[in-house]
């Protein structure tokens, strides 16, 4: 599929809303939703394909998302002011990339299913020309074939007459987990808004102020399971291979917590000390660890569970990013009295 023509629909006014209304695309459990309305935002319009997730975001917020973005029309989305889409990573991520090499597929944009889809966003961009948009990835996007799919997408987005700023932002300053994210932040050229991404601090919270002090049994690792993760890990270990477990404690922050966590929980495992095989995170750790609310609602299986916090957002990351766009356009656009 060829990146959308820079050819463009008339120009909305520009104004925000009353409140600014932004859309959630591929919009998972919900993370990017989270962190607008906290800042006072109106999600308008919702859209993810995985069934499970809909479950789950309907569960949380109301409203079941609307299917596969490529079988919507692009004109029957309603006016928005900010466009919001984590798209599909696995396509650029290293481990999606090497999963695909192995099996012999296609990756990144020649990925049928899923690399494509950016071009959806910028078919969406191309007619509503919002006010600004916030775009998340994989770090391993700005690099991904020789840096030429970041230098696709970013062209497209210039040549949608749009001036991004991209960073690449570790989430480990707010919850206890390494997680380095890329993020694109876009406005109109025409506005002329002078962007700057929120200051992270230094230092974060560690494990211990997401755990549960009650773990059911279930979580803790069969000693097949546990003396299978030890010999893998020395196994490489002796080749000069950095492949393992992860073991952590309290005091520490966590690896990323992938979408295949619910296969072994290899690279998050929670020590029990020395008489006591470690033990997986709960799916309500892991919602804690990528910043939802306490009182997010889990509904689904557990499997279900990890892969979507795997996939998600950090909120409280998306949440200052959308404080500071807001802020932006606050500055620059002039807002809707009705």
């Amino acid at each position: 599929m060829a990146p959308a023509s820079s050819k463009k629909s008339a120009k909305r006014k520009g104004t925000l809303g009353t409140p600014p209304r932004f859309i959630d695309l591929f919009c998972g459990i919900g993370g990017f939703r989270y962190a607008f309305e906290r800042n006072g935002a109106e999600c308008v319009f919702s859209s993810d394909w995985d069934k499970f997730s809909q479950i789950t975001y309907q569960a949380n917020h109301g409203e079941k998302p609307t299917g596969d973005i490529r079988e919507v029309v692009v004109q029957d989305i309603p006016e928005f002011d900010i466009l919001c889409a984590g798209f599909p990573c696995q396509p650029f991520s290293i481990a999606g990339v090497s999963k695909k090499l192995s099996l012999g597929r296609k990756h990144g944009f020649e990925d049928e299913k899923q690399g494509n889809l950016f071009f959806e966003i910028a078919k969406i961009i191309q007619h509503h020309q919002p006010a600004a948009f916030v775009l998340e990835n994989v770090k391993n996007l700005k690099s991904h074939d020789k840096k030429r799919t970041f230098e696709i997408i970013m062209n497209t987005l210039d040549d949608l007459d749009y001036d991004v700023t991209p960073k690449i932002i570790d989430a480990k300053a707010v919850v206890p987990q390494h997680r380095e994210r890329i993020f694109l932040v876009g406005f109109r050229k025409a506005d002329k808004c002078q962007f700057e991404f929120p200051v992270f601090p230094a230092g974060g919270p560690k494990l211990s102020s997401i755990l549960e002090k009650k773990v059911p049994q279930k979580y803790t690792l069969t000693d097949k399971l546990w003396n299978y993760l030890q010999k893998y890990a020395k196994k490489h270990r002796a080749a000069g291979n950095g492949f393992g477990f992860g073991l952590v404690t309290g005091n520490s922050v966590t690896r990323t917590l992938s979408a295949r966590y619910h296969k072994d929980g290899s690279e998050i495992l929670i020590s029990q000390g020395p008489k006591k095989n470690p033990r997986r995170l709960t799916p309500m750790e892991c919602a804690r660890l990528m910043g939802y609310p306490k009182e997010f609602k889990i509904t689904v299986s557990d499997t279900q569970a990890y892969r979507q916090f795997g996939n998600s957002v950090v909120v409280p990351v998306v949440e200052r990013i959308a404080e500071a766009v807001l802020k932006t356009l606050a500055t620059r656009l002039p807002k809707n009295k009705g």
